[in-house]
C-alpha cells in the first residue's frame, strides 16, 4: 500500500499504535493460555497442597524446635512468605512442559505464523504465568490465615503481594519456557526442572536468613530472583515483617530479570519450530 493509499484510507482502518498492538496481543494470548486452567482447575488445587504441607508440617516442628532465628517474626510469619514463594516457583518452574506439548501438537507453528510478534507471544505467556500463579497463592494465604499467621490486611498490601507474585512467577516461567525452546524434549525438561526447583528454593531467604549461610551460598542467594520475591513478600504480607533489601530494589531485580528472560525467549521461541 502506497503512502499516498494510507492517507485517504478512512480513520476507522487505521492500524493501532505499535505498543497498543502489543498490549492486545499479549493479553489475548495470556487469556487463551488462562482457558486451559478453567477446563483443569483440579490441577491448581493439587499443586496447592505440597507448600500447605511444608507449612503446616515443616513449619509447625521448625517453629516448636526454635533452632532459626528470625528477629521480631515468630517462625510461622517467617515462612509463610516463603511457602507461598515456593508454591508460585514450583508452577512457573514447569511452565515450559506445556510449550513442548503444544510444539508436538503444532500449534507452535501456527503462533508463529500469526500477526503477533514474538515478544507479544513470549510476554503473554509470562502473564498467564504469572496470574496463574495468583490462583494458588490464593489457596495458599487462605491456609496461612487459617492457621494464625499474621497477614497484612490492607488493600496496598494486597496488591502489593498480587503484584509480586506475578511478576516473580512470570519470571520463572519465562526461565522454563527459554528451557523447553533449548532441549525440546518432555523427558530432559523435567529432569533439567527437578535439577532446579531445590536449589533455587534452597539457596534464598525462604525458610532461614541468609546471615545463616555459608559465604559462597551467599553470594548464590543474592543473584538468586527468588530471594528478592520472599524478601518483598515477607514485607507486604506479614505483619512487622521488613524488607532487608527494599521494596523498590526487590521490584526492580524482578523486574529486570523478567525483561530479561523475554528478551531471550523472544530469540529462543521460533526455534521450537525447527
Amino acid at each position: 500500500m502506497t503512502s499516498l493509499e494510507r492517507a485517504e484510507r478512512p480513520a476507522a482502518w487505521a492500524e493501532p499504535p505499535a505498543l497498543l498492538r502489543f498490549g492486545i496481543d499479549t493479553i489475548s494470548i495470556a487469556r487463551s493460555e488462562l482457558r486451559k486452567v478453567r477446563r483443569d482447575p483440579i490441577e491448581i488445587a493439587t499443586r496447592a497442597v505440597q507448600p500447605i504441607l511444608w507449612l503446616v508440617v515443616f513449619g509447625t516442628v521448625m517453629s516448636s524446635v526454635r533452632a532459626i532465628p528470625t528477629g521480631s517474626l515468630s517462625y510461622m510469619d517467617y515462612l509463610a512468605p516463603g511457602i507461598l514463594a515456593q508454591s508460585a516457583l514450583f508452577s512457573a518452574i514447569f511452565y515450559g512442559i506445556a510449550v513442548i506439548w503444544e510444539r508436538d501438537l503444532g500449534i507452535v507453528h501456527k503462533l508463529l505464523v500469526s500477526p503477533a510478534s514474538r515478544t507479544a507471544l513470549v510476554s503473554g505467556k509470562a502473564l498467564a504465568g504469572g496470574v496463574r500463579a495468583v490462583v494458588q497463592a490464593v489457596i495458599v494465604t487462605l491456609a496461612a490465615a487459617a492457621i494464625g499467621i499474621h497477614l497484612r490486611i490492607d488493600l496496598v498490601s494486597i496488591l502489593g503481594v498480587v503484584a509480586i507474585v506475578i511478576l516473580g512467577s512470570a519470571l520463572f516461567a519465562t526461565f522454563s519456557l527459554n528451557i523447553a525452546c533449548v532441549v525440546k524434549s518432555r523427558e530432559r525438561f523435567m529432569g533439567i526442572g527437578q535439577l532446579l526447583t531445590m536449589p533455587l528454593f534452597f539457596a534464598s531467604s525462604a525458610i532461614y536468613p541468609i546471615a545463616l549461610m555459608p559465604d559462597w551460598l551467599k553470594v548464590v542467594a543474592t543473584i538468586n530472583p527468588l530471594t528478592y520475591m520472599v524478601d518483598a513478600l515477607r514485607s507486604l504480607m506479614i505483619v512487622g515483617g521488613v524488607s532487608e533489601r527494599g521494596l523498590t530494589t526487590d521490584f526492580a531485580v524482578l523486574a529486570v530479570g523478567l525483561v530479561v528472560m523475554i528478551t531471550i525467549g523472544t530469540r529462543l521461541y521460533p526455534r521450537l519450530a525447527r
